[in-house]
């Protein structure tokens, strides 16, 4: 994608359909007279009295206690630099998306007009009553110190610069980690800091609180090293000024163990990297170019630990480990600040957490047969589902045991439980998905590429790398669309019906009919069918030419699965083809079944549904916790559509017993555990969260997914294809753009594991 498309995505996400990227819902009832005279008058004076009789009221009746503000004044934005408070909106947006998403906190961008220090702390003050937290974001130093000094100062809420304390938050934990591989100790390593900004102090002052010794610690600005004989050194630079007769970064790096970069691009040379001691640390933090490229870096020096703030290379460090789980442990004790205690006990978290063993759903996310702690994984990804239950909690403790909670937790198992439910709404499957996807991209035969939105996804999937595609249709159709979309990767773009493609359709139309010849194929017939796009394209993947296919666009979805079953087949073992549904909800992403495929399955279909659908899950790394769904509860109805799913569950639980699998239940049973805890409590699903339904026919599974998503809006991956000898993935009719994506990845994985399969199988 050129400069200037890109330029163009950027503006119209952030326009359409709706400006910004964040809004207020409400969250209560408001459909009578009756809940409105509660919202508003005259029942909202009872709570305004409480509040009144007790100001702490305010967080029993009122949103304050989950309500960050996230405030700049635009004078730091990003790489921009200085560029206004109206500017800098578009990125205060985006932090509170990323509170929102990461640790279910709401918040308000508040953006200051003004660069006064004095002001900007005034503002601030006048609305603090708003807010459970401030997050200060992009003010320049040095005035950010002093603004944020004076807010914990003067403030009873929790107020935290990210810019300054995040990144030091994620490195000190990075940093401890590495220290133990390399064999040293904080206390005895030389430390070189390049650059002298709000990071780059707040980073080395924490590691100096873990023991790093001042002595140890050499520090530059862009006038190089700053020695205590240099003039004009702010309050903060003078504090890291070292007595070494040394004026450069060459110098200051000869016997260094530690290199933390937090200033420009390609400053560090591999000379440099040479002259350190033996393993070396280099955090070379700078983005989106780090001080030394990674893989110059680690073909220097085969004995370094390398971090970088890249999520294409090991060890990211990246700030959204840290600041919405801070918040969130200091909201949900109502801290009165975040203290040196609080940011302490977030980097231990995040460094124990390292040690300890990762979720599958993690190595699946990032292509990784077992993620283990080493020099390649020092620090949590983010993704990792566990930072949730781990870094609040430690952080809500050390507000406690420092004294600044006003509200401290008794029932630390329930707290836990609490913040794993608050990851229910978000879309971190999908984001595991296209990462896991990126990690070994495949071959995927897009057969309806002249369609303008597949082809928009092709070029996503493509840029993204996602995917290799292979683009299928009218070729002049197709090169038509990517001049419309500059869209100019050199990708293969093969039309079935042209002369170009005539030698390779003979081909597969003669290995088809050798196939086919007794199911009354003639040679004359395979060829003209080869001549359709979705009979020429499984043959690409049944011939090895790519390593999945999408299709389903533009037709109906019986006439695409024909050719499918034709062409692919069943895969070796399977008596019986279905789709599953994911379901991105509220509670966290449902896997539905059958949705597509099979009309009236019978008891020993629905097993076999449940079995395959019970892999699909956890190919994308999630245990299937599944309900067996009826119109009746556990024999309360001997209808014969009731009993075949009685019988199903029978077999499954003599067959598998190790399967979390249960029924015939009704879908309100199966989904609300404290009703199936109290009227069954015998069930295996008893205190377990359902993750997937098997519904009895297709009615019921194909009208429940899309009302969900109609009604809902929830997001839809699938239907996903399951029994089929090949990755083949058939799309409902005019998907969207994002669902192709999604649909693509899907595809991508699955070649992905059956390549493994094929590999483990040659080595058995």
């Amino acid at each position: 994608m050129s400069k200037q498309s890109k330029r163009i995505e950027a503006l119209v996400y952030h326009a359409k359909p709706t400006p910004g990227k964040i809004k207020v819902v409400p969250t209560k009832k408001y459909a009578t007279q009756r809940d409105l005279s509660l919202a508003y008058s005259p029942g909202v004076a009872e709570p305004c009295l409480e509040i009144e009789k007790d100001v702490n009221n305010v967080y029993k009746y009122t949103a304050k206690g989950n309500l960050v503000a996230v405030i700049s004044n635009g004078t730091a934005v990003l790489g921009l630099g200085n560029i206004g408070p109206e500017a800098s909106k578009p990125v205060m947006e985006g932090k509170g998306l990323l509170f929102k998403i990461f640790a279910d906190i709401d918040v308000f961008d508040i953006e200051v007009n003004t660069e006064n220090v004095d002001e900007f702390i005034e503002t601030v003050k006048n609305i603090a009553p708003t807010f459970g937290g401030i997050n200060l974001e992009d003010i320049k130093a040095p005035e950010a110190f002093e603004i944020e000094r004076r807010l914990k100062e003067e403030l009873d809420i929790p107020v935290m610069h990210d810019d300054q304390h995040g990144t030091a938050i994620i490195s000190a934990a990075a940093l401890l980690n590495a220290l133990e591989l390399a064999d040293k100790k904080i206390e005895d390593v030389k430390i070189v800091v390049s650059g002298a900004g709000a990071a780059a102090i707040s980073c080395t002052r924490l590691y100096q609180a873990f023991g790093a010794r001042q002595e140890h610690i050499v520090m530059l600005d862009s006038k190089g090293v700053i020695r205590d004989d240099r003039d004009n050194l702010t309050s903060q630079k003078a504090e890291f000024a070292t007595d070494r007769k040394i004026d450069t970064l060459d110098e200051a790096m000869q016997d260094a163990d530690v290199f933390i970069g937090l200033s420009m691009a390609d400053i560090v040379t591999p000379a440099m990297l040479k002259s350190m001691a033996k393993n070396p640390i280099v955090f070379a933090m700078a983005n989106p170019n780090p001080e030394i490229k990674y893989h110059v870096a680690i073909d220097t020096r085969d004995d370094i630990i390398m971090a970088t703030g890249r999520s294409d290379h090991p060890n990211q460090v990246n700030n959204v480990l840290g600041f919405p789980f801070i918040f969130r442990g200091a909201l949900d004790v109502r801290a009165t600040k975040i203290n040196e205690a609080m940011k302490m006990a977030a980097v231990k978290a995040l460094s124990n957490l390292t040690k300890e063993p990762v979720p599958e759903q993690v190595n699946m996310a990032y292509n990784e047969t077992r993620l283990t702690f080493g020099r390649d994984y020092i620090i949590p990804k983010p993704f990792d589902p566990r930072l949730i239950a781990e870094v609040p909690p430690a952080v809500a403790k050390a507000a406690m045991e420092s004294g600044v909670a006003k509200e401290p937790i008794d029932d630390w198992e329930k707290y836990r439980d609490s913040l794993l439910e608050r990851l229910g709404s978000d879309n971190k499957l999908v984001r595991l998905l296209l990462g896991r996807a990126r990690t070994n991209p495949k071959r995927v035969v897009f057969a309806e590429a002249d369609q303008l939105d597949v082809l928009k996804a092709a070029q996503v999937a493509y840029e993204e790398g996602i995917a290799k595609p292979i683009l299928l249709g009218r070729k002049d159709t197709i090169i038509n669309l990517m001049k419309e979309l500059e869209f100019d990767a050199d990708v293969p773009i093969l039309d079935p019906k042209s002369d170009e493609q005539l030698e390779r359709k003979n081909q597969y139309a003669k290995a088809y009919w050798q196939k086919r010849k007794r199911s009354g194929v003639t040679i004359y017939s395979a060829e003209q069918k080869m001549r359709e796009r979705n009979y020429y394209a499984a043959m690409m993947v049944n011939e090895g030419d790519a390593d999945a296919l999408v299709t389903g666009y533009s037709r109906s979805y019986p006439t695409v699965v024909k050719p499918m079953l034709e062409l692919i087949g069943m895969a070796d073992g399977a008596s019986r083809i279905a789709t599953t549904n994911v379901m991105m909800t509220q509670r966290g992403p449902m896997f539905l079944s059958d949705t597509s495929i099979n009309i009236d399955p019978s008891a020993k279909d629905l097993a076999r549904i449940a079995r395959m659908t019970s892999r699909v899950t956890k190919m994308f790394g999630i245990e299937p916790v599944t309900a067996m769904i009826s119109y009746s509860n556990f024999g309360s109805s001997e209808n014969p559509r009731a009993e075949k799913v009685k019988e199903a569950v029978a077999f499954l639980h003599k067959a598998y017993p190790d399967m979390i699998i249960d029924g015939e239940l009704q879908t309100d049973f199966a989904l609300n555990s404290k009703m199936l805890q109290d009227i069954f409590p015998f069930s295996k699903l008893a205190g377990r969260k359902v993750n997937t339904l098997i519904f009895p026919n297709l009615d019921s599974a194909n009208i429940t997914y899309k009302l969900l998503k109609e009604l809902n809006k929830a997001e839809s991956i699938g239907p996903i294809m399951m029994g089929m000898a090949k990755p083949v993935h058939i799309l409902q009719l005019d998907a969207s753009v994002d669902e192709i994506v999604n649909m693509t990845a899907i595809a991508v994985i699955d070649a992905q594991e059956r390549e493994k399969k094929q590999k483990k199988s040659l080595f058995s």
